[in-house]
């Protein structure tokens, strides 16, 4: 059974220049492992801002409720290359408020846009 279902958008750019101007920003939203590419580069705008395109699609598959933290969900990829959501703390308390047992994320970046949808599945 479908609980929620969540979608958002990013502009890249937008989102790069929020980093650029908030350098903290970056540590506030993501885990370490989630701005390090498997070799230790720093990953590129567009896949941050697909990632907090996903988080903002969490939270709304969620109900949208406060208190959740940023760093409470995380945006990891299989060796395919499928994304997965593995969640902590306030966002595997509400996940476990409704039920949830397992997500569903799709992200996409394409002329200077990020996009995420979450399912959440009970």
């Amino acid at each position: 059974m479908i609980i929620g279902v969540g979608i958002d958008v990013a502009e890249i750019e937008r989102f790069g220049a929020a980093l650029g101007r908030t350098p903290q920003l970056a540590e506030r939203l993501f885990l370490e492992r989630e701005l390090l590419l498997p070799g230790g580069e720093r990953r590129g705008i567009a896949s941050l801002a697909a990632r907090f395109a996903a988080k903002e699609a969490l939270a709304k598959a969620l109900g949208a409720p406060g208190g959740l933290l940023w760093t409470d969900a995380e945006v990891c990829v299989e060796d395919s290359g499928q994304p997965r959501l593995e969640v902590r703390g306030t966002v595997a308390a509400r996940a476990a408020e409704l039920g949830v047992r397992s997500w569903h994320v799709s992200l996409s970046h394409d002329a200077g846009v990020a996009s995420a949808v979450v399912i959440a599945e009970g």
